[in-house]
């Protein structure tokens, strides 16, 4: 579970309710459902105009990314394959049968499985590149749902200010009303503000960092599969691997 998306949003929220609170009058003045149902159903209504319904629903298990997301270290697999080499070095391919049923990562295990049972290095690189591809183009389809909902909440939030604002002028006559029409014209923008700058734009933004660090994970993984099925030396395997990995933190695995 990646804490830090959790604390963000406890964080922020936990500031605005603080600084709401701290200003007197309590939290009612600050609900309005008609402002809710045009930001927040405005911004749903937009997504599915946007894109397909199955892409709306496949979006759900990408956002789940910024909070369950669980890959192996850089540091933890680089060892695993030195190791691997080792024993391919020392005993063969198919000795490494045992040390693939033990792989927790499933894209790890398939590339490791298809090389043990005899496919060409080169062609489970090229079935593992092909499925990461995928993979990254349903975590940028996903990244894009979340910043057309972060793009469109504000923009309902204006429609619904305007639409507070035909209100309260219509309603000169009557100020019991003006209030009324006000709320909608102010509490919109505020519910467009907030959903796009504290949920939407920062959650997009994890996205794209987490797909970033999986499309990383996941090339170390082909390039040490494909090291193996090359028949590389340990040491040569972990230098190549360490490529990957920023001068700083490849010193500390070194000197480890």
């Amino acid at each position: 579970m990646d804490i830090a998306t959790i604390i963000g949003l406890i964080l922020g929220g936990g500031l605005i309710l603080t600084a709401i609170a701290l200003g007197g009058g309590g939290l009612t003045p600050f609900i309005d459902v008609p402002s809710g149902m045009i930001v927040f159903g405005g911004a749903i209504a937009a997504s599915l105009i946007n894109f397909p319904l199955k892409m709306n629903l496949g979006a759900f298990s990408v956002i789940l990314k910024t909070f369950m997301f669980k890959l192996p270290s850089p540091q933890d697999t680089i060892g695993q394959f030195k190791k691997f080499a080792e024993v391919v070095r020392k005993d063969g391919l198919l000795a490494l049968e045992e040390q693939a049923a033990a792989v927790t990562d499933d894209y790890m295990k398939r590339g490791l499985e298809s090389l043990i049972s005899g496919v060409a290095a080169e062609d489970v690189a090229r079935s593992l590149e092909i499925e990461l591809s995928y993979i990254e183009q349903r975590h940028v389809a996903g990244k894009k749902i979340v910043d057309s909902a972060g793009a469109a909440a504000p923009a309902f939030g204006m429609i619904g200010t305007l639409i507070g604002l035909v209100q309260m002028l219509r309603s000169l006559d009557d100020p019991s009303q003006i209030g009324g029409g006000m709320a909608v014209a102010l509490l919109t923008t505020l519910y467009g503000a907030l959903v796009a700058n504290v949920v939407c734009i920062p959650l997009a933004g994890k996205l794209e960092a987490r797909n970033q660090e999986e499309s990383m994970i996941r090339e170390l993984m082909i390039c040490g599969i494909t090291l193996l099925g090359e028949g590389e030396s340990p040491r040569v395997v972990e230098e190549k691997l360490l490529s990957f990995l920023s001068p700083k933190t490849r010193k500390s695995i070194v000197k480890a």
